[in-house]
């Protein structure tokens, strides 16, 4: 990269050069005189930490850049914005808080890291006037966070909700779209790479939790622990749901949701596959995008759609920071001190399940005999859970077997969980039920 002399020079330190990497180094030179223009800076990627150097000269990163050991970058006193883009908790977490220490500015795109240990680190940086921007940690290309601590900074949030996972979305729009069965949309994911290595942060909701509790601390000033949240994943979806949903009029997504009831200054979290209301936009968000619905009590609702993953999407989040972190240098306001939690967040509660309402849908697969929909009512009764309506399929197999789908009227959580267990218990279930919350959107 050229060096601008026209502008006093920023270094920029990379540990990790993936796919967000590497796109961050090209994005950069490829937009390099408007960028430098904007924040009055020449913008200098000086030292880059990798695993395979021949892998990242072959990407078009000069070799003389190039490292292996991240720790050299950290303790570079030249080198003022480091972006950890390696992933996971360690080392990240040790060279992150190491970065702290030696008064640095860490960009990153952690969610994990930043879910599992925000609160720490946002406190080292503080002790050590440094500082953490994390936009790209949540929904890639779409500016959440300074959304949420910059332009609806005068709202409360009475509910957020969304897509926060692009690969769960390809995965249920094609099995929608299609009317296919899970698992040969699975295999078709993973061919196009856009399963991650671990399928179970994708399939499990366990990404979109993790971004879910960084949404979660914006809006309401409080650590949820993954413990607290409602998270489900995707693998037990079939085809014959998406037919029922579609013939109700909803679609199913997998939905992030955070709902605030201020009067009893409660909150509830959670990761789901939803039955969602054609009729609401993030129902129409497909294939890899993500979306995000905040609900203001002021600005009332902002909707934000776009790539959620990938490198151009991910390395515009990054090189947004970069920018803001230079201001940062400049003596402009820390992302650290802009965000402080609010007084009314000290006490809030995380609701339990007894206190959550609402609507849910059932598939239960049993044995095609007479009295068995007499049963399954009467399980329902138990539970206090009504059936606001009822369907049934047979299915074709030789087992004499049929699937009932029903969708019930207002009832507890708690009592929609104990009903799913107590349905998986009966002799004449012969696969364990399916149960997919109706979305719920608060007024």
């Amino acid at each position: 990269m050229n060096n601008n002399k026209e502008f006093p020079t920023v270094n920029i330190g990379l540990i990790g050069c993936g796919v967000v990497g590497q796109g961050v180094w090209k994005n950069l030179d490829a937009y390099r005189e408007g960028l430098e223009k904007r924040v009055g800076s020449s913008l200098q990627i000086t030292r880059i930490a990798i695993r395979d150097i021949d892998k990242a000269v072959q990407a078009g990163i000069p070799k003389e850049l190039l490292t292996t050991k991240p720790e050299e970058i950290v303790d570079d006193a030249s080198i003022q914005i480091i972006c950890e883009l390696m992933g996971g908790i360690e080392p990240a977490l040790s060279l992150t808080k190491k970065a702290f220490q030696n008064g640095k500015i860490v960009v990153t795109a952690n969610k994990a890291l930043v879910c599992d240990h925000g609160s720490e680190l946002f406190e080292i940086a503080r002790q050590n006037d440094a500082d953490y921007f994390y936009e790209a940690s949540v929904a890639g290309g779409i500016p959440i966070i300074k959304t949420l601590h910059e332009g609806l900074v005068a709202n409360r949030f009475k509910q957020i909700f969304g897509i926060l996972n692009g690969t769960s979305n390809y995965i249920l729009t094609r099995m929608e779209r299609e009317g296919l069965d899970f698992q040969p949309i699975l295999e078709d994911a993973r061919k196009l790479g856009y399963v991650e290595y671990d399928e179970s942060l994708d399939l499990d909701g366990i990404d979109a939790a993790h971004k879910t509790v960084i949404l979660a601390f914006l809006a309401h000033g409080q650590w949820i622990q993954l413990s607290d949240m409602r998270i489900e994943g995707i693998r037990k979806l079939n085809k014959l749901d998406f037919e029922i949903a579609s013939n109700m009029g909803f679609k199913i997504k997998l939905i992030a949701e955070i709902t605030r009831d201020f009067r009893n200054n409660q909150l509830t979290a959670g990761v789901f596959p939803c039955l969602i209301s054609q009729k609401e936009k993030i129902a129409h968000v497909d294939e890899v995008f993500n979306g995000i619905s905040v609900s203001g009590d002021i600005a009332g609702e902002t909707v934000m759609i776009g790539r959620g993953a990938g490198q151009n999407p991910t390395s515009s989040s990054v090189i947004s920071d970069i920018c803001d972190a230079v201001q940062a240098l400049k003596g402009g306001p820390k992302l650290t001190e802009i965000f402080t939690p609010c007084e009314e967040s000290a006490d809030l509660k995380i609701s339990s399940l007894d206190k959550i309402i609402g609507k849910f849908y059932f598939r239960i697969k049993a044995t095609d005999a007479p009295g068995v929909l007499a049963k399954i009512a009467e399980v329902l009764a138990n539970n206090e859970v009504s059936i606001a309506t009822l369907n049934q399929k047979e299915s074709n197999d030789k087992n004499g077997t049929a699937s009932i789908m029903l969708t019930t009227h207002k009832a507890t959580e708690q009592n929609a969980l104990d009903t799913v267990k107590k349905l998986a218990s009966l002799e004449f279930v012969v696969e364990e039920p399916v149960m997919i919350r109706i979305f719920n959107r608060v007024k």
